[in-house]
């Protein structure tokens, strides 16, 4: 391919890469651009038909009816509508006027008809103001960028920070979020593990809100501050089941020293390694968005070398047959286990593999202070 040919080759990818993006992003002349390309599909099938309608009859303007509810808006989509009517009335008239009127004409065009009700109102129940497609891609963009956020950033040798979600029924949204902050020195990390009142999709859209908006005041106010404000973010959404357990933990790397504050939280419970075995934490406190003063308790500690903490919610330790207190049992025991088999590595993820299946959202999360390498052979 000669340099002159690569312009003309290669225009016209750049321009539909351009409009591809432009509607994925919702813009006005995205969506222009794909209702003038519908339209133009539309007319095509009129051509079609008005030269031969026994291969392209009315029904088929139900492909473009049906391509635009995916891809159009409600305004752009009724003028696609307008023009599917204008090309099928064309299309029914010239066929009538040639070979008279046919019965099995009148159910195409009642079904015809029918679509374009559909698909109408089906795009007047988008709360969004965007097709399905562009709604479903713009929550999961959103979703990926908060799960980043509460990606641990690396930490400093000799710590590791693991977590493991499952939501309700296998649905990429959870009720269940992680927010994490380490200090620009590295010596702070803290973590906040999130439980929104509610199941699956239904508590996933007020956690994408709840997790941003503390994401942006983690690092920024203490503790009690945080939860603070967190309790009057809930406070002020006024949720039907506007209320959410949460945990706080704050870690110093250098020396080990934690606190944990719990706000109506199953407890957290820490591995001591010199008696390998879990202990429940004595943090407590009430759960955010359920009163204007939230009574919180703060517990403390220090993570020794080869010590762990771990933090959880309530959909792994309660099912139909198991309350909490069973639960926490039954928890130590498994995690116990888990631990004295194989470490810590993948622990919050060999945890879950015990969990039942059920109908709630479960989250781990695990963060452990190894032990320090001894070099037997120095000084020989």
């Amino acid at each position: 391919m000669t340099p002159s040919m690569r312009p003309a080759v290669f225009a016209p990818v750049g321009f539909a890469r351009e409009k591809s993006l432009a509607w994925r992003y919702g813009t006005r002349r995205g969506q222009q651009f794909a209702v003038a390309a519908l339209a133009l599909f539309t007319v095509g099938i009129m051509i079609g038909s008005l030269v031969n309608y026994n291969i392209v009859p009315v029904a088929i303007y139900v492909l473009p009816l049906l391509l635009g509810s995916f891809m159009l808006r409600y305004r752009p989509l009724l003028v696609l509508v307008a023009v599917v009517t204008v090309c099928a009335t064309a299309t029914v008239t010239r066929e009538t006027l040639a070979n008279g009127w046919l019965a099995p004409r009148m159910s195409n065009i009642v079904m015809l008809a029918l679509v374009a009700v559909i698909v109408l109102y089906a795009s007047t129940r988008y709360r969004s103001g965007l097709p399905g497609p562009l709604s479903e891609a713009m929550l999961v963009e959103l979703n990926d960028r908060l799960q980043h956020q509460g990606v641990v950033p690396a930490l400093p040798n000799g710590w590791r920070s693991q977590s493991a979600v499952l939501s309700a029924g296998g649905s990429k949204f959870a009720g269940d979020f992680l927010v994490a902050n380490l200090s620009e020195d590295e010596t702070y990390l803290e973590m906040v593990l999130v439980d929104v009142c509610g199941k699956g999709v239904g508590a996933g859209t007020q956690s994408l809100q709840f997790a941003g908006a503390l994401s942006g005041l983690i690092g920024s106010l203490p503790p009690l501050g945080l939860f603070s404000a967190a309790n009057d973010f809930l406070l002020r959404q006024r949720w039907d089941e506007g209320f959410a357990t949460a945990v706080h933990v704050l870690v110093r790397l250098d020396t080990g020293e934690y606190s944990v504050i719990s706000a109506g939280h199953p407890p957290a419970m820490r591995w001591v390694d010199r008696q390998s075995l879990w202990h429940v934490d004595t943090a407590r406190g009430t759960a955010l968005g359920v009163l204007e003063r939230p009574d919180f308790q703060r517990s403390v500690g220090v993570i020794e070398p080869g010590d762990a903490l771990m933090f959880y919610t309530d959909g792994v330790i309660e099912d139909r047959v198991r309350d909490v207190r069973s639960g926490i049992d039954w928890l130590r025991a498994t995690a116990g286990r888990v631990v004295m088999t194989s470490g810590f590595d993948d622990a919050p993820k060999r945890i879950l593999a015990h969990v039942s299946d059920g109908d709630d959202d479960r989250a781990v999360l695990v963060i452990d202070r190894e032990r320090p390498v001894v070099d037997y052979g120095r000084g020989r």
